[in-house]
């Protein structure tokens, strides 16, 4: 059994990506670069409360922060997403193949169905009382 520890990237990534307001903030970027303040607007939390989310993304490596001069703009950096995007893509083809089995199931059970059912109305109705 594997299991995941607090240095786990994909781990992180999904606790930075379980906030709603974190991927609001990602959302944003998505469009470009941002201030803090620009990135908090939309909110009504502090200025800090704001902050501790853009250091959870940084954290997790979603997002990079520079600095020009007075201006400390915020970018989406893609790379994590991407590995959390190659991790789903594994389970989704899983997924598909059970999909496919059971619809192939379903349609078996339908063709029995279908045989069952004709034999009951040719040789006898509903209340068993032959035809």
């Amino acid at each position: 059994m594997v299991t995941a520890t607090a240095t786990d990237p994909i781990s992180t990534t999904f606790g930075a990506l379980a906030d709603p307001t974190r991927r609001a903030i990602l959302s944003r970027l998505a469009s470009g670069e941002a201030s803090v303040t620009e990135l908090a607007e939309p909110f009504e939390m502090s200025m800090p409360a704001v902050s501790k989310h853009l250091k959870v993304l940084e954290r997790a490596g979603l997002i990079a922060r520079g600095r020009e001069a007075q201006w400390r703009p915020c970018r989406l950096e893609a790379a994590p997403l991407k590995d959390v995007s190659d991790w789903v893509e594994h389970y989704r083809r899983n997924w598909e193949e059970s999909f496919d089995r059971l619809d192939e199931y379903l349609r078996e059970l339908q063709k029995s169905e279908k045989k069952y059912s004709r034999r009951i109305t040719k040789k006898e109705d509903k209340n068993g009382r032959k035809n």
